[in-house]
């Protein structure tokens, strides 16, 4: 094919991801969105397997097959409750990629130019960064390991040196365009190990955070490996995906009332090691039938998701339910926190599955202001992201972090299976709140009794 034709086509595929991207940046649009820069996609890998001399046909048909049977068996058996570390280990794949073709161009060749050489370094060193810090999430986030920090004595100064290292290896590699391949495998494994010890200390109620950024270091990755093999497309896509993440990391820092330095540099955890106060007190359970009465005499509801809806898979109950109260004259909303569940948009993937209506969903600005006007708060499997210690206590790791208040509604139901702290391991002295009334249980089996309730008058 001629080459100002493969050049138009890679035009074309940018245009797809560009128009794609924007469409992800509504809840309406984000699946058409998706399908278009799947199109996009679709359309530069022809192109490519069409101008580049390309050595087995039939090597790179038996990659398709096996990478789809994966794809296609990991999507139908993933539970949504999975759907985050599933996102971790797409993250790693894609880091692991980019280092494999900074290591093979390597190999391939004596000496580099500086640009080149900088590319190569860069593809291995981000890409191997993302590929261990994204099985580091992924084990975080399945509970494969503990979710709490791990900080060893004097790591920050392990990490400071391996970076010093690093930046002295570019530097001799971009001056000289050679190095040593012994020297080489060095800052291979150091880039595999600077990943580990960058997510170790990353508590578990920071996942979304480290789920953004190490998303926006596989499209940096993706982005050098195409200056390597000086393919535009590539460079477009790993950029926008690159930008996109970092864009979408300053906004759950924000969420989080974390600084991007302070997620850059592993400062979650180790900067606050307290885990705050311990609240005692005494819990107020209440029953289906009863958390029914004060529903039906409700004139606004608030409906507050969390993980716990997930791994109760009552998004669709959840739905139900609003759909009975709204019956009943009640005014319903979903408020979803930015960094609710264990990746950003886990509830709104969640919610749009059990098809909501996106009018229903508001953020914690939409209604912190006026929440004493609010009749009741559910807070479905919720539990981070509604405790009021992040206000209250300064020793607690949550301080300082945004929340949604449910303490300050005229009443709260707080659905859970048991009395134990979220994913962060913060006690919640919203449990204890006189206002507060705990129907404990699995989420699904107690909605569904709420709706019986409602469909039974």
């Amino acid at each position: 094919m001629n080459l100002a034709w493969i050049e138009l086509i890679y035009i074309f595929s940018s245009i797809l991801f560009i128009l794609g991207l924007k469409m992800l940046g509504k809840a309406s649009t984000a699946r058409k969105g998706n399908m278009v820069s799947s199109i996009g996609m679709a359309v530069a890998i022809i192109a490519t397997l069409v101008d580049q001399k390309i050595l087995s046909y039939q090597s790179i048909a038996i990659g398709i097959l096996i990478g789809t049977a994966i794809g296609a068996w990991a999507a139908q058996r993933i539970q949504m409750t999975s759907m985050p570390e599933m996102i971790a280990l797409f993250n790693g794949s894609g880091g692991i990629a980019s280092l494999l073709v900074g290591w093979s161009e390597f190999r391939a060749n004596e000496s580099f130019d500086a640009v080149t050489a900088i590319a190569i370094y860069a593809a291995v060193l981000i890409g191997g960064m993302t590929f261990t810090g994204s099985l580091i999430a992924y084990g975080k986030l399945s509970e494969r390991m503990t979710s709490k920090a791990v900080v060893f004595a004097g790591q920050k100064y392990v990490n400071i040196l391996m970076i010093l290292i690093l930046l002295v290896g570019v530097g001799v590699f971009a001056f000289t365009g050679q190095l040593d391949p012994s020297i080489f495998l060095v800052i291979l494994i150091l880039s595999l190990l600077l990943g580990i010890l960058s997510v170790l200390p990353i508590g578990g109620a920071d996942m979304p955070v480290v789920i953004s950024l190490l998303n926006s270091y596989s499209g940096i990755a993706a982005s050098a490996a195409g200056f390597i093999i000086m393919n535009k497309v590539l460079i477009v896509a790993g950029s926008l995906v690159g930008a996109s993440g970092i864009i979408l990391t300053q906004l759950m820092c924000k969420s989080m009332n974390r600084s991007l330095s302070n997620v850059l540099f592993s400062g979650f955890a180790s900067a606050k090691k307290s885990e705050g106060l311990v609240f005692t007190g005494e819990a107020r359970p209440i029953s289906a039938e009863d958390s029914y009465m004060l529903l039906e005499a409700a004139r606004s509801v608030l409906i507050i998701p969390g993980y716990g809806m997930a791994v109760a898979q009552a998004q669709h109950v959840v739905r139900e339910l609003a759909d009975q109260l709204e019956l009943n004259g009640t005014e319903v909303r979903f408020v979803i926190h930015p960094v609710a569940g264990r990746m950003p948009g886990h509830m709104n993937v969640l919610l749009a599955e059990a098809n909501v209506s996106y009018d229903q969903l508001v953020e914690p600005d939409d209604v912190n202001p006026n929440m004493e006007m609010i009749d009741v708060t559910l807070v479905v499997g919720a539990n981070d992201v509604v405790n009021p210690a992040a206000r209250m206590d300064k020793t607690s790791p949550l301080f300082g972090m945004p929340i949604i208040d449910v303490d300050r509604a005229k009443a709260c139901i707080v659905l859970k299976r048991s009395m134990k702290p979220g994913f962060a391991g913060v006690d919640n002295p919203l449990f204890f709140n006189n206002g507060t009334r705990m129907l404990l249980g699995d989420a699904k089996a107690s909605i569904s009794a709420l709706v019986a309730e409602f469909k039974s008058t």
